[in-house]
């Protein structure tokens, strides 16, 4: 699962850069949110734009139709097959750039929930795959999941579906790479007490 995550603009971040440029140049200076990110807030997602990826404002969570709140995930397993994310699975993927990503775990003996964010070793960024749609003329993005892999297993039994740079446009454009993302082992993730 994925509740929360990152987006900071860091100077040693040049991609987080390059994507908050362009999405003030396109939308405005505070246009979208920075730093944590939650359910409801309006950031930058990748997807396609006349046959080339380019990053847009989306707003994250489908509304959910039979209680309050939003619908912030969708399990990879099984979003093939829901009405409400089989279209966009098919049509409309999209990336989420973010600069890491959160997870809590309850800690024995004590009250509240400890709070992890993951990385990737060595990388500034973290590339979650998503689906999108549009819900009163507004895009929203739900962020895809998959089973944790052994480096996120004692924190959550769920993480999102990571994606490396170098497979953006693959998700955006190749129905095949679906499949075969979605039967991966997730890359390896490091974590750290916040």
């Amino acid at each position: 699962m994925c509740g929360r995550y990152t987006f900071y603009t860091d100077e040693e971040n040049r991609e987080a850069i390059r994507i908050a440029l362009e999405i003030e140049k396109r939308y405005g200076k505070d246009s979208f949110n920075k730093g944590e990110i939650f359910p409801g807030n309006k950031v930058p997602i990748l997807t396609d734009e006349k046959n080339k990826i380019a990053p847009k404002l989306f707003t994250w969570g489908f509304p959910n139709f039979k209680n309050k709140g939003l619908i912030i995930n969708a399990r990879s397993e099984t979003a093939g097959g829901k009405r409400m994310f089989s279209s966009s699975l098919k049509q409309r993927r999209c990336v989420i750039p973010s600069t890491g990503f959160f997870e809590w775990k309850k800690a024995e003996g004590k009250k509240n929930k400890e709070k992890y964010l993951f990385n990737i070793p060595g990388s500034n960024m973290v590339y979650m795959a998503g689906i999108y749609n549009e819900f009163e003329g507004e895009e929203k993005y739900v962020i895809l999941t998959t089973g944790a892999n052994a480096s996120m297993k004692n924190i959550h039994h769920r993480m999102p579906v990571i994606l490396g740079e170098n497979s953006i446009e693959n998700w955006i454009y190749d129905d095949k790479f679906v499949d075969i993302l979605f039967n991966s082992e997730m890359t390896t993730l490091e974590k750290k007490l916040v």
